[in-house]
């Protein structure tokens, strides 16, 4: 399963099995995706910022970008 991320230092977390004291207040569910990651049950790549279809559901966008992400994403306008 690839999954898509613009953070780089979240992917170097899933590649490090080392635990670090500035990693210890992450919760138990994201070191389940770090061990699934490590496993080979999926798989992480970058994708750039410009590109993330997730943004559409996590930040405040221009009118342009939301329009064209919802594009993307196949939601149809249907006013």
């Amino acid at each position: 399963i690839p999954l898509k991320c613009d953070n780089t230092s979240a992917i170097n977390l899933t590649k490090n099995p080392i635990m670090h004291s500035r990693t210890k207040h992450i919760e138990i569910r994201h070191h389940f995706l770090r061990d699934h990651i490590q496993k080979g049950d999926c798989q992480i790549e970058y994708v750039d910022t410009l590109h993330q279809l997730a943004n559409i559901f996590t930040k405040a966008l221009p009118k342009d970008r939301f329009f064209e992400l919802r594009r993307e994403l196949g939601v149809l306008d249907i006013s």
